[in-house]
């Protein structure tokens, strides 16, 4: 896959970013912008991302450019797939890694007819609360800005689709599937979601983000190798 030019990253470019761990979706935006100024020579241009993806998952982000940032909402309603890896027995308050554990809970009793059982629920239209622990705006400021401060976060609850929910791999107390997903889908939330629903408790341990639409994680690279094959004029 060529790199575009100068001209083609204003006229509107596509990039495919495998972001790393502990990189914010904006972090990679601002990498590449501040690249594009560096190396290119490119005082001014529109770079942004369709889809947050959060600090402490990997995976595809979609970064558009130029004139291509008016396509940003079409790639953001695009379907999504995911690998996640939840633990059973346990909770956190952001439902991930963010936080300590807060609470215990016994899991011997799940077995996988039980687990297939439960995660059939979750296919469909399914309605979920976003985390405390999100982007997501409250009287203008961010929630998880809001929940680090300690203060009291209240996010109302929103309608999604899960297309299909696949079991990777079963071995208590952790579980890894597959999810394919609308837009606005928290992972963090189903995970938790599936830890109440069998009668125990859950957190996501880990989280990679494969697809976008037709779009592939796989065809995607690292900011650093991509910046790397940015050559001035």
């Amino acid at each position: 896959m060529s790199t575009p030019t100068k001209e083609d990253f204003l006229n509107g470019a596509l990039v495919l970013i495998d972001k790393e761990i502990d990189w914010t979706s904006f972090d990679v935006v601002n990498k590449l912008r501040g690249s594009l100024k560096t190396i290119l020579n490119i005082p001014k241009i529109k770079v942004g991302h369709a889809g947050t993806l959060d600090p402490l998952a990997t995976g595809l982000v979609i970064i558009c450019t130029g004139k291509a940032t008016k396509r940003i909402d079409s790639f953001q309603n695009l379907e999504k797939e995911y690998v996640a890896e939840i633990t059973l027995g346990a909770t956190t308050p952001s439902y991930d890694l963010e936080t300590e554990i807060d609470e215990r809970f016994p899991y011997e009793h799940i077995d996988i007819t039980l687990l297939e059982e439960t995660l059939k629920k979750f296919t469909g239209e399914i309605t979920q609360v976003p985390p405390k622990y999100s982007a997501k705006w409250i009287d203008g400021k961010r929630a998880y800005v809001l929940a680090r401060q300690g203060e009291e976060v209240k996010l109302k609850s929103s309608l999604v689709t899960i297309h299909e929910i696949e079991i990777i791999e079963f071995d208590l107390p952790k579980l890894i599937i597959k999810v394919r997903c609308s837009k606005g889908t928290y992972i963090r939330s189903l995970a938790k979601d599936i830890g109440i629903s069998l009668k125990s408790g859950a957190h996501l341990s880990g989280l990679r983000r494969t697809k976008i639409g037709d779009y592939h994680a796989n065809d995607a690279q690292k900011i650093s190798d991509y910046i790397k094959n940015l050559r001035p004029l």
